[in-house]
């Protein structure tokens, strides 16, 4: 024999039931969105390193290319009547990029303006002078080193022009040079004569607003924030 009060149970129960496992579903749904965007932010910050990796590598390359005697592409072999040891330039340095691999006029421009320069908090702006400041597209750098790529390469290359790095060099003067791994003497002066020291200063930088939608194969625009990440070094080569 049903009981009267029971009646109706069922359904209240199914109802609280349904209202519990919807909530569940609701914070899964909201902490699965949570991890998926650290995990973007993630790999974006890490990328960028990356690239600004790359800038200290190039600047360095800089510096030695001169040291060693400009390349000829054409004949394979290095100038030795021009080696020479980089002196900075006679005009203070404002934080302006000598722009190489890209121009204004390109669809997905992105302007970097001075931010590599102001994110070294430390620099006296007042005197310092620079051997070279360059800003490339490192998404057009790795297309422009491809001989052949497959699809997967494009895809990937036309993403990465989302990213800049840019590097500007300063000459510190003398210090001593003892090979790899040594440091310099805050007490050198121009007139020492074993070798010449650069600090590197070379930032990554994710353009804001660009974004690769690989499965269409075509940029948009999004409403990401600008990311930069800025490292340094710094070089000794003999005198």
């Amino acid at each position: 024999m049903k009981n009267k009060n029971e009646q109706g149970f069922a359904l209240v129960l199914s109802l609280v039931l349904m209202l519990a496992m919807s909530l569940m579903g609701g914070a899964l749904i909201v902490i699965s969105a949570g991890d998926h965007k650290s995990n973007n932010n993630s790999d974006e910050y890490q990328q960028t390193f990356y690239v600004a990796e790359t800038a200290l590598l190039e600047g360095e390359k800089y510096v030695l290319n001169q040291f060693l005697g400009p390349w000829n592409t054409a004949s394979h072999t290095r100038d030795l009547t021009k080696r020479n040891l980089p002196a900075n330039s006679t005009t203070l340095f404002r934080g302006d990029m000598t722009r190489k691999n890209y121009s204004t006029s390109e669809k997905f421009y992105f302007d970097t303006k001075k931010s590599c320069f102001a994110s070294f908090k430390d620099l006296d702006r007042t005197s310092i002078k620079v051997v070279a400041a360059e800003s490339w597209n490192f998404g057009d750098l790795i297309r422009d080193s491809f001989n052949s790529a497959s699809t997967e390469e494009r895809q990937e290359a036309e993403r990465l022009k989302g990213y800049y790095y840019e590097y500007f060099i300063t000459r510190i003067g003398a210090a001593p040079f003892r090979g790899y791994g040594s440091s310099i003497k805050k007490e050198a002066t121009d007139t020492g004569n074993d070798g010449m020291a650069y600090r590197v200063y070379g930032c990554g930088i994710r353009a804001s607003g660009h974004q690769y939608d690989t499965r269409n194969s075509q940029h948009k625009v999004s409403g990401s924030k600008s990311l930069i990440v800025g490292l340094e070094s710094t070089i000794v080569l003999p005198k």
